[in-house]
């Protein structure tokens, strides 16, 4: 698994990683596969979409923004999508 850990000052902390596609119908296509992964697990990304980049970060909000397993779990879902 190739996401970054960042880590705020706040305490709260983030599995980053950034997709990058050919072109913006496949990073939209990309996010719909992600956002049905999320539901089944009940467990949602904050991510953002510029043209063929998508930013996903992850960490679970009812523990005051950790990383916990969910998130882990999640990351390793969406890295066997085999995109980006």
């Amino acid at each position: 698994m190739n996401w970054k850990e960042e880590n705020f000052a706040d305490g709260s902390s983030v599995l980053f990683k950034e997709f990058k596609f050919n072109n913006f119908i496949d990073a939209w296509a990309f996010m719909s596969s992600v956002a049905l992964l999320a539901e089944k697990v009940d467990h949602h990304p904050d991510w953002t979409n510029v043209y063929n980049k998508v930013s996903i970060r992850l960490s679970t909000h009812d523990v005051d923004n950790q990383i916990t397993e969910k998130d882990r779990n999640l990351a390793l879902e969406i890295d066997k999508l085999g995109l980006g």
